[in-house]
Formats: C-alpha cells, sequence, structure tokens
C-alpha cells in the first residue's frame, strides 16, 4: 500500500480526539481514589486493549514478537517505562491544571523531544533538513511549537483573570505551582514513547514480513513499549494503594474517597467508565500506528502532529467543560489563535510528506 500522508493527518486527528476524551470519563468516576481508576483504567490501555487488537489485525503475533531480538524488546520495552514515569504524572497535571493548560505545557515538552530526539539520536537531522519536502516539514513542526506556547500563554492569562474561588469550581483541586512543575516531569518523560516506537523497527519488519498489512505494522511493537508502561504505573499504584489502604474500593467497600456518609463506590459504573477511558487512552495510538505507516521517510513528523492533534482537541474539551467561560474575550480569542496555528500547522506537516511521498 502506498503512503498517503494526508489520510495519515486525519487518522492523527483520530488519535488526538480519543486522548484528548480520554480523562473525560475518568472525572465521571466516584468514590474511587485516584489510584484506583488510574490502574483500573490502565490496565485497558496499556495491556487488554493492545494485545487484542494487535491479536485481531496482525499475523502470528507472539511468533513475531518471540523472534525479536532480546535487545529490541528491551529498549522498547524500556523506553515504554521511562514514558510510563510521565503518563502516571499526566494524569496528576490534569487533575491540578485541568485539561486545556495542563496538555499544553506537558505536550509542548513532549512534542520537541518525541519528535527531534529520533533522527537527531540516527544522525538524519541534516539529510532531512536539505530536502525540500524536509524543509516544509520543519516549518510545520516549528507552528506546532508556536501554537502550543500561545495555548500555553492563553491558559496563564485564564488563570490570572480567576481568582481561586472562580478557579476551583471548573478544577476543583487546581494548584498552579505544583501542576506546573508536575507538567514539566511528565513532559520531558513521556517524549521517551516516541524513542520506544522508533525502537520498535524490527519488530515491524518482522510482522510485515509475516504477512501483516502495513497499516498495522506498528500494533505489535505499541504491545512492547506499553507493557513498560503498564511496569512504571502498577508498581507507583500498588504502593499508593497499600499506603492509603484503598484495595477494599476495588471491591465496593467505602475508602478515602467515600462521601461523608460512607457510601460505597457505584462498581459497575465505575468499571464501566475506566474501561471506557482506558480504551479511549489506547485508540489515540491505534491511531498514531495507522498515521505512522502513511508518513514514509518523515515518519518523525508523526509525533508532532499527534502532539497538535491532542491540544486541539483538548482545548476544545476545556471549552466544553467550561474551564474557559469566566475568561476575557482576549484570553479566549489567544487560544482560538493557538488552535488555529496547531491546525495549519498539521495541513504544512502533511503537505511536506505529501511532497516526500511524491
Amino acid at each position: 500500500m502506498d503512503a498517503n500522508p494526508l489520510l495519515g493527518v486525519v487518522f492523527h486527528w483520530l488519535g488526538g480526539l480519543s486522548s484528548a476524551s480520554f480523562y473525560v470519563p475518568y472525572k465521571s468516576i466516584r468514590r474511587w481514589s485516584w489510584e484506583i481508576f488510574w490502574i483500573t483504567g490502565g490496565l485497558f490501555s496499556w495491556l487488554l486493549a493492545p494485545w487484542l487488537f494487535a491479536s485481531l489485525q496482525t499475523h502470528d503475533l507472539l511468533a513475531v514478537l518471540g523472534g525479536t531480538p532480546g535487545q529490541t524488546l528491551f529498549w522498547c520495552w524500556f523506553w515504554g517505562a521511562m514514558w510510563g514515569f510521565g503518563g502516571l504524572t499526566f494524569g496528576l497535571t490534569m487533575r491540578y491544571l485541568g485539561l486545556s493548560l495542563g496538555m499544553a505545557v506537558a505536550l509542548g515538552l513532549t512534542t520537541v523531544i518525541g519528535t527531534l530526539g529520533p533522527p537527531i539520536f540516527r544522525g538524519r537531522i541534516g539529510e532531512l533538513l536539505a530536502s525540500p519536502s524536509g524543509q516544509v516539514t520543519f516549518v510545520g513542526i516549528a507552528i506546532t511549537i508556536v501554537g502550543i506556547v500561545v495555548v500555553a500563554l492563553a491558559g496563564r492569562l485564564k488563570e490570572r483573570e480567576l481568582d481561586s474561588a472562580q478557579a476551583k469550581q471548573g478544577i476543583p483541586e487546581f494548584n498552579l505551582r505544583k501542576g506546573l512543575a508536575i507538567a514539566v516531569f511528565s513532559g520531558i518523560m513521556s517524549g521517551c514513547f516516541a524513542w520506544g516506537l522508533d525502537a520498535g523497527q524490527p519488530i515491524r519488519d518482522a510482522t510485515l514480513a509475516a504477512g501483516t498489512t502495513p497499516i498495522w505494522q506498528g500494533l505489535p511493537v505499541l504491545c512492547i513499549v506499553l507493557l513498560g508502561g503498564l511496569t512504571t504505573n502498577l508498581i507507583w499504584c500498588s504502593w499508593l494503594i497499600v499506603r492509603n489502604r484503598t484495595a477494599g474500593e476495588f471491591l465496593g467497600r467505602p475508602g478515602p474517597a467515600a462521601d461523608a456518609d460512607g457510601s460505597p463506590p457505584p462498581l459497575a459504573r465505575n468499571y464501566a467508565l475506566a474501561a471506557l477511558g482506558g480504551t479511549l487512552w489506547y485508540f489515540q495510538f491505534f491511531f498514531y500506528t495507522m498515521c505512522e505507516s502513511q508518513m514514509g521517510r518523515y515518519g518523525y513528523s508523526s509525533w508532532t502532529l499527534h502532539m497538535a492533534s491532542i491540544i486541539i482537541f483538548s482545548t476544545l474539551w476545556g471549552f466544553a467543560l467550561r474551564e474557559w467561560r469566566a475568561s476575557s474575550g482576549r484570553t479566549k480569542a489567544m487560544v482560538w489563535a493557538g488552535i488555529a496555528l496547531l491546525v495549519g500547522a498539521t495541513m504544512v506537516i502533511g503537505y511536506g510528506n505529501y511532497l516526500a511521498a511524491g
């Protein structure tokens, strides 16, 4: 199947919508502590969904992974585990900053690290910059970074315009200083995911040789990278569960997150919402691998497109959840300008990849 970068951009928008939406079901979970709903949803994100879809859409999954060199499997797992530190703190970023500001700060750093890291490591930056298509693609990456900065500045203005009570209406646990510190850490570590995907090229080659359709070639890589993420998150959440004595919440017993009257958590509702949120999270990378298969030699730009798409849709969710309702017209205009830049950047990057494919 020939590469189609413009179709890849559409896949990235679908992935961005999935990623930006995953935390919305989590916000409706009741009387479960953070570590309980985070690891419950995470089992769907990092274990069940990846292996299910890879089993359905690829050929000889176990044989392909079993025949992969141990060094390749290790580096995919390792970078996934490093990403896990960013992933588990990403939820805390949303908790303390809200969807729009939290994602803008964390994903801004992730964009730069995840996009430029692999080609720098492989010594391909000069080669890419020398071609017209590569130059167009890098212009798109630069526009993306500017758009992220504009959205983040709009978020900062929003917080300055609100008093503490107003801010906490939309974000009950809002804490700017703590949230920004966590967002910076999360953004740096989250960029490791792109390194894990890059390390998985031998797995993609092997699954193609086994007869897998090119558009699904990245799904087996996700199985290993996400196992690394599961490892980090499982260790952290298990420690929190033991420390906070919240294990009973899995079975419906009231815990620290219970209402004042000691009401038990609504188990069926909570498990369903965690499953929905976790599966939505996985779908961001389900579509990501589909897009990456369409981007040709400029596949590294997929990470920029992915981040831009997430910020676009997370900001729109921020408006839908009324996080911006008390902001001034100037601030709202600035965030819409940021979104416009990000949408334009995805088009520029798509065109750069289209030139390369041509």
